[in-house]
């Protein structure tokens, strides 16, 4: 129903941080790798935002969300969002760390290698 908002949130959450964090730095290598994580949020929300809409849970007129209009439907989207929501946005946030940690490890590896090749060349 609503699940889609809680990545979305965190995706606004984070270009805010990330704005009053950075206002002096602003090409960073953290601030670049925070946009990948931002846009992985913002991409995500948004597709599961048009199947929330071609399933009918979300349509484009107050109350915007059809749980919405059935007060009895609300603690079940609440959980919805409680449950579901978080874990993906945890999901989506573990998987970009362990993305960069991997990019990090990737590129870390060739430099040693050639400096332990220079080493045996002296």
């Amino acid at each position: 129903m609503a699940c889609f908002l809680v990545p979305l949130t965190e995706g606004i959450v984070l270009t805010v941080a990330k704005k009053l964090a950075f206002k002096r730095n602003a090409d960073s290598v953290i601030k670049a790798k925070l946009e990948n994580l931002e846009k992985m949020l913002y991409g995500g929300s948004f597709l599961l935002a048009i199947e929330h809409i071609y399933h009918g849970e979300v349509v484009l007129y107050p109350p915007f969300l059809t749980a919405m209009k059935n007060p009895e439907d609300i603690p079940e989207m609440l959980h919805e969002m409680a449950t579901v929501g978080v874990s993906m946005a945890v999901a989506v946030t573990a998987i970009w760390a362990l993305a960069e940690t991997i990019v990090h490890f990737a590129r870390k590896k060739p430099k040693e290698h050639v400096l332990k090749e220079a080493m045996q060349c002296v």
